[in-house]
This record gives structure tokens, sequence and C-alpha cells, in this order.
């Protein structure tokens, strides 16, 4: 069972947080000291704690101190303090030291154990992150736990040591040069050169150009030989960010450099040896270009080798949460901030975004809420995201581990519905067996499923 520590010297509210956490081992400490010699003793995820400790109850300057003391021994332990009713500006202060919460006396129990749960899960989400940074064993930079998200690891993991090219799909922001750079990183050639190229930003006239390099004198102002960006990745990966957009005229010169491994500058008459990997991506439906004759078919097959789909945010609800943490870490180091964590209205509003934009939206809005929030803790309006009330679920009335088993049962059924009913595509779009498809449809009572509704 998860631990709580209780930091109150009313054995009435002892009793009354002892009976209404009964999921929870709660222990329990009168004043400072012993609530330090908890702290290390039982390790908690959250501490309760009174503000008006002994030996001075009307006085807060003891329960500061000791939330102090516990965030030093203990900065990942979730502290909600708790205060009298007329006493938001120790509140305040307490939050300002690093508290995840404050609660207002009298103790309601539904409405302090909604705050433990959150609090607990919150913990259980920064440990998860802290492991997959430390996991050296999986795909680099890639965060999430949600099964779409894993199965794409898995198969990037296992083409990492190979050659073969790699065709990325998937939505503009889902990640696809993160992907890329995992891969390169994962493989024989991580010693050496990763060039990313966007086919979309550069100029069609000035294409051929960057990616294969000019000799001198090829044409106005080529003033000396220029080695292009493919040329310069000897050895190592070249990443052609959005090839769907690459010209015509151009793609049959890429197509002979990836069969002859040779490429000819601008201007130039020799041909250059080239020993590098491939990896393309594209948010375009490159099939339907095909069938449309604006992408070569001879190309597709050969870039196209291995395909692997990322899979866009809306349908990773579990690493929503997971990722804005992470964001919120890197940008508190990079722009010296002290953003403690998001509210629980912030957690709600992001759960209920459908993040078209994706990682990429997702970054931009936790970059401008740390830089312009108010106060500790993000809150919707910081992420300029509105909390709706409506739907079919309130997420008020769940913790994050439901949301979650939420979001799982919903992708269950949409791929059951996107398979026309074919367990066995169901099974294989979900990234899992077949008979662990049948246990989370027992899990989760998806009786019209099983019913074949």
């Amino acid at each position: 069972m998860d631990r709580i520590l209780v930091v109150d010297d009313d054995l009435g509210i002892q009793k009354q947080l002892k009976w209404s956490l009964s999921e929870y081992e709660v222990v329990f400490a009168e004043d400072r000291q012993s609530a330090i010699n908890q702290l290390r003793r039982y390790e908690p995820k959250v501490v309760t704690l009174d503000l008006g400790l002994p030996p001075d109850p009307a006085n807060a300057s003891e329960g500061l101190a000791a939330l102090e003391e516990i965030l030093a021994l203990s900065p990942q332990t979730k502290v909600i303090v708790v205060t009298g009713n007329n006493d938001k500006e120790n509140a305040l202060k307490a939050i300002a030291l690093g508290a995840y919460d404050f609660y207002q006396k009298p103790i309601d129990s539904d409405t302090i154990q909604i705050l433990i749960n959150r609090a607990a899960n919150l913990f259980d989400l920064e440990l998860e992150n802290r492991q997959l940074a430390k996991n050296t064993s999986s795909m680099s930079k890639i965060i999430g736990n949600s099964e779409s998200i894993q199965l794409v690891s898995r198969k990037a993991e296992k083409i990492a040591q190979t050659d073969i090219s790699t065709l990325l799909l998937g939505e503009s922001g889902t990640g696809k040069e993160v992907f890329a750079r995992s891969i390169h990183d994962h493989s024989l050639r991580k010693d050496k050169p990763f060039v990313a190229i966007n086919c979309a930003s550069i100029p069609e006239n000035l294409l051929e150009s960057e990616l294969f390099g000019y000799e001198k004198g090829a044409f106005t102002g080529a003033n000396k030989t220029t080695i292009g960006k493919i040329e310069t990745a000897q050895g190592g990966t070249v990443f052609l960010d959005e090839i769907g957009d690459m010209p015509l005229g151009l793609q049959a010169k890429m197509l002979r450099f990836l069969q002859e491994r040779v490429i000819e500058r601008v201007g130039g008459r020799s041909e250059i040896p080239v020993d590098i990997r491939v990896i393309c991506a594209t948010h375009r439906n490159l099939q339907d270009m095909v069938t449309e004759q604006t992408f070569r078919e001879d190309l597709f097959y050969r870039v196209g080798e291995i395909i692997i789909s990322i899979p866009p945010l809306r349908e990773r609800e579990n690493d929503v949460i997971l990722l804005a943490k992470t964001f919120l870490n890197q940008y508190n180091e990079e722009f010296g901030t002290k953003v403690k964590g998001l509210s629980d209205g912030a957690v709600k509003a992001m759960l209920q975004h459908r993040w078209n934009g994706n990682i990429r939206e997702l970054q931009n809005k936790l970059k401008s809420a740390v830089i312009l929030a108010e106060g500790s803790t993000i809150q919707a309006d910081d992420l300029g995201l509105i909390v709706r009330e409506d739907g079919d679920e309130s997420v008020d009335s769940l913790n994050l581990r439901e949301v979650r088993e939420l979001a799982e049962s919903r992708a269950i059924r949409r791929a059951y519905y996107q398979s026309e009913k074919n367990m066995s595509r169901t099974a294989e779009l979900l990234g899992v067996t077949r008979p662990t498809l049948y246990s989370l449809i027992d899990k989760y009572h998806l009786d019209d499923i099983k019913t074949g509704a």
C-alpha cells in the first residue's frame, strides 16, 4: 500500500484521516522532529502537514520550518499543508516554498482524499518519468507509457542496428525527427554525423544544391566548390524531413542516389560514392501522391522499406501529463524559473484538449506558461486552455489512474470499430496479442465488444 504521512497533533483529525484513507498505509507524527523521523523511516509519497505545530500552534513558523526540512530531505514528496480558516497568507507562503497544495480547516474527508489521490498519482507519474530517463536501453528522448508509443519505440529499436531505409509517417509535430535521431543514436553509425534536411523549408531551386552540393562556376554566384548535406553526413545518417514536398524532377536524382549510393554535385561530372543511412519522414499520404503522380512510385518503395507510423498525441492520452511534466522541468532549467507543477484545472484542461498541433503544440503552451505564470503552479488560463464542464465523463471525479483506464477503454473501442470488428486486426492496431486484448476487454467490462455489438 502507498504510504501517507499525517503531521497533526489533533488526535481527532488523525482518527478521521486514518478512517477515510483506508486504501493507504497512514502513519502519523505530532511535531516537527517526529515528522522528520517518520519521513526518513517510511518515505511516504504524500505528507499532510498542519502548519500549526507545537510548541506554538498559533504560530505557523514551526510548520513552515518543517515543510522546508521535508522538501530538503525528499524533494519529490508531495506536501499538502493544512491551515486555519483565516490563514491564507501562510498557505501561500507554503506554496511558494514548494508545497503541492493547501487545504483550509475544517477537514472534509472526501475533499482531502481527492487532493491526496491526485498528489499520489502525480508522484507516480514523476517517478515513471525519472525511470524512463534512466533507462538507457530504451530509445533516447522518446517519452511515453502509452501502448501505441511503446509499440513504435520497439519497432524503431529493432531496425536501429540495420541500414534499411525507413519512412516515418505522422502528423506535423508528432516527433518524427526525435525518432529519427533515436534510431541514429542506437545504430552502428552513432559516432558519425546526423544531418537533418527539411525538404519543405528550402526553395525548390536551391534544394538540389543543398542536398548534393555544387562545383565552382556551376551557376551565377557559385564562387567556390561547396559540399552538400548528403556528403557532409559521410558514414552517418541523413534525415529527409517532409520528403513528400520534394519536387518531381529532384525525386529522380534522389532515387538514383539511393540505388547507387553515389552523387553528382551540381555542375559536376564525376560520381562521388557516399556511405550513409537514409531516414525519411512526411505528414503527407505518399500512396495517394503516387496515385496522383506527384510522387514517384519507385522512390516510395525505395524510401519505405520499413514504414513506421507515429501516433498523434490525441491517441496517446496517457502521455500528455507525463510529457507536460518533462517539458516543465526542461523549461524551468532553461529559463531559470521555479514553477512547481500543474494545477488540477490545468491537468483537466490538458486531458480534454484535442492537441491538433501534437507535441509541438504542447511544448509551445508549456514554454509560454512557464514564463508567464503568475503563481507557483500552472493554471489552465496560463496554457490558454478552457476547462469544459460538459462531456460524458467528469474528470473531477477521476484520479489520474482512472483517467488512464478510461483512455485505454476508449482506445480499444476505437480500434475495434476502425477494424470493422475484426479481433485480430484490433489487436494488431493496439500492438497487443489476442489473449491480451481479451483480458483488457474483460478488465474494462466492454460487453458490447464481447457480444460483437
